[in-house]
């Protein structure tokens, strides 16, 4: 018999109303080409969470005048809302417990309007998976 799936199947962009994790990043910088796989972890850990890695010589247009000055920085939504973007400590533990705050406080973060207009031309770039 022909199952209905879920509406929610048919989006095109987990992104659109679940947690997306982007990691703001540069190809020359050693610590996050080691950091890489820790995130790849943390992706299977959170299977719900979208993960993505933006390299940011790439994707000059999508990050715009924003200053990325630490790596890695991330930017973690909720749906079509920014609610991190700052650079953190590159260990997986301090990755999980960021989200897992976010997810437990709709309060916490460092939310504004640069980082909604920032997560809009990610998303409109298409970033590419950890």
């Amino acid at each position: 018999s022909m199952t209905t799936a879920p509406a929610h199947d048919q989006t095109p962009h987990a992104g659109d109303t679940g947690w997306q994790v982007i990691c703001l990043c540069a190809d020359w910088c050693g610590t996050c080409r080691e950091w890489r796989p820790q995130l790849a972890r943390q992706a299977a850990l959170h299977p719900g969470v979208e993960f993505a890695w933006v390299d940011i010589e790439d994707e000059a247009d999508a990050i715009g005048e924003v200053d990325v000055e630490t790596f890695p920085t991330l930017l973690i939504a909720q749906g079509p809302r920014a609610r991190f973007l700052g650079p953190v400590l590159p260990t997986a533990p301090a990755i999980g417990r960021l989200l897992e705050s976010l997810q437990a406080d709709p309060r916490a973060g460092t939310a504004s309007p640069e980082a909604d207009a920032l997560l809009a031309r990610i998303r409109a770039a298409g970033p590419g998976p950890v």
